[in-house]
């Protein structure tokens, strides 16, 4: 399994600031909560490898 396996799973996630000050990315879904923090430089890096990720998916969909 890869990051191009598709799987028919349904998920919601949330994203948004904790009173720790840290950015939480928190996923639910088939009955399980995955609460992920960051600390706002991580999360930083991690949005720079979604855009990346958005501008090389438009390319291949040319």
């Amino acid at each position: 399994m890869g990051i191009n396996t598709e799987r028919d799973i349904e998920a919601n996630l949330q994203i948004g600031p904790t009173d720790q000050g840290m950015v939480r990315l928190f996923i639910e879904g088939a009955g399980i909560e995955i609460p992920m923090d960051f600390d706002p430089e991580e999360a930083e890096e991690i949005a720079e490898e979604i855009r990346a990720a958005a501008q090389a998916a438009r390319a291949v969909k040319g």
